[in-house]
């Protein structure tokens, strides 16, 4: 693919688009910058942040506590000269605490619409397991179609909108294993490791030193972002690599297919259309991230794993077996040929 560079494919200049992409995405590097000064290592994470934001997709963090996945939301939210706002769930947490109510009025004998902390352009839902489905089920209708029911009255949500998730994987009791479809709305699902050596030494460092604490300075607009989303889409998307994705897809619905005859008892559920529209759109993202104007099968693989491991399901056989949703997609990125 790399190729593609100094050709015309289709209708399509790359080398043209290529400078237009180099142009238009040199502020990445400005968010990177300001972000890190107050995320020490995690560049995984900063950088599938950017990646969500940059595909107008939601983006789902779970690690332990203490690995910054708040405070990273906090200071990406800080870079972006957008609304934040903060949802902690609880198991008491209602619907209404989300989206907001109807309140009557007595002194004018009607209802009013009291909106709620949805209503903002970065939301983030911290702990999210921890409240119950029905909570949960109240993000569904502002994840997928952007807007919000109240009552009789829907109301559109101002873009750049984007749900913001962290949860804790090893606590079990008071929390609730997130529905399918709610689960399956998050573009991308990150799972946190714990700092480097080194890096630990610097994040305490940071903390007790007697200066003041780094603060993230505003780099960019929501005018900006939703015009950055927008060139994204024109990043070439080559039909070969479009080949690429649906294979990869299709690996974990029919592995049988592919050669994968071991992982047909593995899989209960594989990944659906919307796992391969998000690859897709995440690929061009990851391009636009590296200043490029193509797509290349590096780019699937970089956001192959945060894309398909909510998205597959697995037997008992794969759990008494031990086999992870990550040993499956690396088989299937092993075996599905790379054009």
């Amino acid at each position: 693919m790399n190729e593609l560079a100094g050709e015309t494919s289709g209708s399509v200049d790359i080398k043209k688009l290529t400078e237009k992409i180099e142009k238009e995405s040199a502020f990445v590097n400005l968010l990177e910058l300001e972000m890190r000064k107050v995320i020490i290592g995690q560049e995984d994470m900063i950088e599938k942040l950017l990646l969500a934001l940059l595909s107008n997709g939601h983006i789902l963090l779970e690690g332990v506590p203490g690995l910054a996945k708040t405070l990273a939301i906090t200071a990406l939210s800080k870079v972006v000269d957008v609304d934040f706002s903060r949802i902690q769930f609880t198991p008491d947490l209602l619907p209404a605490d989300v989206i907001g109510t109807q309140i009557y009025n007595m002194k004018k004998e009607e209802f009013s619409i009291k909106k709620g902390p949805i209503f903002s352009n970065f939301v983030l839902a911290d702990e999210i397991n921890r409240a119950p489905a029905k909570v949960q089920s109240a993000l569904l209708e502002a994840m997928q179609e952007r807007q919000i029911t109240i009552g009789a009255e829907t109301f559109k949500l101002t873009e750049p909108f984007m749900v913001l998730a962290t949860q804790n994987p090893i606590e079990q009791e008071g929390t609730y294993p997130l529905p399918e479809a709610q689960v399956d709305r998050f573009m991308l699902k990150v799972v946190l490791d714990y700092p480097k050596h080194e890096e630990e030494k610097l994040i305490i460092r940071s903390n007790i030193s007697a200066g003041k604490y780094p603060e993230p300075n505003k780099v960019v607009t929501a005018k900006d972002i939703i015009k950055a989303r927008e060139t994204v889409r024109e990043v070439y998307l080559d039909e070969k690599i479009e080949q690429y994705i649906v294979d990869i897809v299709y690996a974990t619905r029919k592995p049988k297919n592919y050669g994968l005859d071991n992982l047909e008892g593995l899989i209960s559920f594989g990944g659906s259309p919307r796992a391969s529209i998000s690859m897709a759109i995440a690929s061009k993202a990851y391009a636009f991230i590296n200043h490029r104007g193509y797509v290349i099968p590096e780019d699937v693989r970089a956001v192959c794993h945060d894309i398909l491991r909510h998205r597959i399901g697995l037997t008992y056989e794969a759990e008494a077996e031990e086999i992870t949703v990550v040993d499956i997609i690396n088989q299937i990125l092993n075996k599905v040929e790379v054009p």
